[in-house]
């Protein structure tokens, strides 16, 4: 059995990847250069052409799916694309992550929904894994910087604001898991529950760094600020955009009923766990 995963040399796809070959599983790196990757099966994707799509999916048991992130007219033509390829191909399974983009958005019409609208047209079976922040954003420089400086954990969001946090490891549990379960369909919440606040997370980093730390809560512009000069402009204010919509919500929790706790029986790390298995 032939499994297909997009941007296997990157966050999201690199950890599935590599469990899924642990595994012993056929997994297939899909990347836009192979030659970048030695000793493991690859194919050439090219998210601009859907004959370059259709090839790479031919055949395949299942597909591991995310947008990157981009200009929303990219997405969009990326989505379009995905989507004609899978419908001409039709594999055995498709398993998309949001990569933390909302849904049920009234009226959005933006890449990530036209995506999934597409996909359900095409009658392959379809998971949609849903993560809400991911751990890994807690790495930027800018954030555990001065975590181990400054004894502060800088972040825009409220201190006592709860968020489901995930890692990249998390979702790769779940996709391994649903890339092969098909009796699991439509949307998988993946996070922690209860959600933890801010002031939760620094005592975790506390914990695990033993010295204390306290969270700083940012504005999305402070952020978004710091975080152009690592991104540049364009991505930042995406970013932002996001962390603003959260300002009006009152958490970032997911719902238990939609869990992959109670769907999948799959459990995602607490921040020490986490902390403790990429060694940081």
């Amino acid at each position: 059995m032939k499994y297909i995963i997009h941007g296997a040399t990157g966050a999201q796809g690199s950890p599935l990847f590599n469990k899924l070959i642990e595994q012993g599983v056929d997994a297939v790196a899909a990347v836009r250069d192979p030659t970048s990757l030695k000793g493991v099966p690859t194919v050439t994707l090219d998210l601009t052409s859907i004959d370059s799509l259709i090839s790479a999916y031919a055949g395949a048991d299942g597909i591991f799916v995310h947008l990157p992130i981009g200009p929303e007219v990219m997405r969009s033509e990326f989505a379009h694309n995905i989507a004609k390829a899978i419908m001409e191909a039709k594999p055995a399974r498709v398993v998309l992550t949001t990569s933390g983009w909302p849904l049920g958005i009234p009226g959005d019409k933006s890449a990530l929904p036209t995506l999934i609208n597409e996909l359900e047209k095409t009658n392959v079976s379809l998971a949609i894994i849903a993560p809400q922040l991911y751990l890994e954003n807690l790495l930027l420089p800018i954030v555990i910087g001065p975590v181990k400086e400054d004894h502060k954990l800088p972040y825009p969001l409220r201190n006592d604001y709860p968020v489901s946090w995930c890692s990249h490891l998390d979702i790769a549990d779940v996709a391994a898991a649903l890339l092969r379960n098909f009796s699991v369909t439509g949307i998988v919440e993946v996070g922690q529950l209860p959600a933890i606040t801010g002031n939760d997370l620094a005592d975790a980093f506390a914990d695990y760094f033993g010295h204390d730390v306290s969270f700083q809560s940012l504005t999305p512009d402070e952020f978004g600020m710091k975080l152009a000069i690592l991104f540049g402009e364009s991505t930042a204010t995406e970013v932002v955009k996001g962390y603003k919509a959260k300002a009006l919500t009152q958490d970032s929790a997911i719902k238990q009923a939609m869990s992959a706790q109670v769907l999948l029986g799959i459990t995602p790390r607490t921040i020490g766990q986490w902390l403790r298995d990429i060694n940081i």
